[in-house]
């Protein structure tokens, strides 16, 4: 171990020169690594313009389809001044199924915990996605019965693919980084947090046990992953167990007890004779026959 000590301190004393070279070459794998994740984040956002264009394009095809074999071989007139409804409907469609898979992870606490991008606008991909969003609520039209015009459906249309797209790349990067943008410590206190979730949301717990839990929950979050007012209000039903009514039928409070079956009075036995201690008992009495 000595001579290997010796040997280092011979060398730096005289190949000191060597890191300067070598600080130069650290540095430019540095701006190498900085230039090719730039790359990638570039090529990334170049890969969810093709799909949202592709998305579109298969969304305005399958809309037409539709319309073509309801109304026959015709093509729609896509210089209308008005659109059909039924386009701006299966827009409505595809735009909803979007959002309602948005809100299964918004308001779902052990998803958001599990998957925590899902809900950091500081993430590109959600940050794109949640624009995309903002965008979408925005150009969607009042109702599906509502007059538009063929430039409001188009941007409608745009946005829409749009919407889908940015989702599915949003939910894939999401469920790649899983809690890896967290410290080890923050980490240890998202996995209490999921311990604690379980214990909150349990039917077999007490609902001091389940309160407790659901107050610990809350303090592992805190300054880690931001619940909307949605989700808390969904978790706290959940553990005040406030379920839906079951769907049994009960008895009215002022409904009349059904009579109970009347059944034949039981017969009354028949007397016996007194016999007198000191005399022999009379003969029984056979009953008479009828004519």
């Amino acid at each position: 171990m000595d001579e290997f000590i010796r040997g280092l301190g011979t060398f730096a004393q005289n190949y000191w020169w060597l890191i300067f070279p070598v600080m130069g070459m650290a540095g430019g794998a540095a701006k190498a690594w900085e230039r090719s994740s730039k790359r990638r984040h570039e090529r990334r956002l170049e890969t969810l313009r093709m799909k949202a264009q592709l998305k579109t394009a298969e969304i305005e095809a399958r809309a037409l389809t539709q319309q073509s074999k309801r109304r026959g071989p015709s093509v729609v007139d896509t210089t209308a001044s008005v659109v059909p409804n039924d386009l701006v409907a299966r827009l409505f469609a595809e735009h909803d199924e979007i959002t309602a898979r948005w809100l299964d992870y918004e308001l779902d606490v052990a998803k958001l915990i599990a998957f925590p991008a899902m809900s950091d606008g500081r993430q590109p991909l959600t940050a794109a996605f949640l624009r995309a969003k903002k965008t979408a609520d925005a150009l969607r039209p009042a109702s599906a019965d509502a007059k538009v015009s063929e430039q409001q459906i188009t941007e409608y249309l745009q946005a829409v693919g749009d919407y889908a797209v940015a989702f599915e790349i949003a939910e894939k990067d999401a469920r790649r980084l899983r809690d890896s943008t967290f410290t080890g410590p923050e980490r240890k206190r998202l996995e209490r947090a999921q311990q604690l979730l379980k214990v909150a949301v349990d039917e077999s717990a007490t609902q001091a046990e389940r309160n407790v839990a659901y107050k610990r929950v809350r303090e592992e979050l805190d300054g880690l992953i931001l619940l909307s007012d949605a989700a808390v209000t969904v978790l706290e039903k959940q553990v005040a167990r406030e379920l839906p009514a079951q769907g049994t039928a009960t008895p009215a409070a002022d409904a009349e007890p059904a009579p109970a079956a009347e059944t034949a009075p039981a017969p009354e036995p028949e007397p016996m004779p007194i016999v007198h201690p000191l005399r022999p008992a009379p003969p029984r009495m056979q009953p008479r026959e009828e004519a």
